[in-house]
């Protein structure tokens, strides 16, 4: 890669991520947040234009402003379901951008890499990670911070295994000449099956969550009613660790604890983990949502049967489905930053060679039985 290309390559980078900031800065309610988002769009701007006189010093053309399709998925899903959902996909992608600026020579003296290593903890506490650090507790103290936001990629990847499985399950039932019904049969069996296997396991486990995190509160409800003083001391302490003067801290914790509800609280998210307002979340929700991922990756496979026979919906079959792989494997990049013709051609890969080994066993097992 040449010097120009790789100056275009960060500044495309650093307009993809001003974008962002900007679009999750319009849509967070919390307005301190929101105004952390705006300043970090600022910087990002900052650094599109030092790599912008970079490219006019190697006689290369600026070319227009255009946000990637990546980040544009990104800024509608944040719109859609608010920031905390894109913010462990953002945090993931800033901490393996973090040190990149280190590398490269025109940046490595100035404070960018230090600007970026500074927006990756920012995030990564933004999204759950590390406790918040001196004065920045303040701001985010109180705020609903939920590691959750890997919803999306589980849909993507609940969907995917709904397709893969059951483009498996078809090709090796054709592959053994039964006729059009049975393949359909099957593979609307195999939908359901996967589909309420899926659902039932979901609704377990967040159940058995919800069921131990219940327990984990009853607990901590009677500790705080027997022994408020060691609890005060484990307020102290969670403050301290996060960057509290020990004196600020003692006095936080003495002032919570003596509301009990708002001790618990406390307590339940900074020591436990715990939401006590949700506890994990709905596990019907779960369920169902599980159940209809899963089922609109199996139907793929399975569709060209209702209209087509033969060879003909065999072929067709494999067609849609290896398209469908392919647009699950482009929508993974969203979250790991890699090419989309190389995530999608990764997917169609593993998933043909799958089915062709199941429609090679297929036929033999036909061929054995008829």
């Amino acid at each position: 890669m040449s010097d120009a290309d790789r100056y275009r390559a960060n500044w495309q980078d650093e307009i993809d991520s001003a974008a962002l900031y900007r679009a999750m800065a319009d849509v967070e309610p919390s307005e301190q947040l929101s105004d952390v988002y705006r300043r970090l769009a600022a910087t990002e701007e900052k650094h599109a234009g030092f790599w912008e006189e970079r490219m006019r010093g190697a006689g290369a053309e600026v070319p227009p402003r255009r946000v990637g399709w990546r980040t544009r998925v990104l800024a509608a899903v944040a719109r859609r379901f608010g920031t905390q959902i894109v913010l462990p996909t953002l945090d993931s992608l800033e901490q393996a951008d973090s040190g990149g600026y280190l590398t490269q020579p025109e940046s490595s003296g100035t404070a960018m890499p230090d600007e970026e290593r500074s927006h990756a903890r920012v995030l990564r506490t933004l999204a759950g990670g590390s406790g918040v650090e001196g004065s920045a507790l303040a701001r985010f103290e109180g705020r609903h911070r939920a590691a959750s936001g890997n919803q999306l990629r589980a849909a993507v990847l609940g969907a995917n295994d709904g397709l893969l499985s059951n483009f498996s399950l078809v090709m090796g039932v054709a592959g053994a000449q039964v006729s059009a019904q049975n393949v359909l049969i099957t593979g609307l069996a195999g939908l359901l099956a996967g589909a309420g296997s899926m659902a039932m396991g979901e609704w377990i486990s967040v159940q058995s969550a919800r069921e131990l995190s219940g327990r984990q509160l009853e607990i901590e409800a009677r500790e705080i009613e027997e022994i408020p003083d060691e609890e005060q001391e484990e307020l102290a302490l969670i403050y301290e660790g996060k960057g509290m003067d020990p004196a600020a801290a003692r006095d936080l914790a003495q002032r919570q604890i003596e509301d009990r509800s708002t001790a618990l609280d406390t307590l339940a998210r900074e020591e436990l983990g715990i939401d006590p307002e949700e506890l994990g979340g709905s596990a019907y929700v779960a369920a169902v949502t599980s159940f209809v991922l899963f089922a609109i990756g199996a139907i793929i496979p399975v569709a060209p049967y209702f209209f087509l026979s033969g060879t003909g919906a065999v072929v067709v079959s494999a067609l849609v489905s290896a398209i469908g792989l392919f647009a699950i494997g482009a929508a993974i990049t969203i979250f790991t930053g890699r090419s989309v013709w190389f995530s999608g051609g990764r997917q169609v890969a593993v998933g043909v060679a799958a089915a062709a080994l199941t429609y090679a066993v297929g036929r033999l097992i036909g061929a054995a039985v008829g």
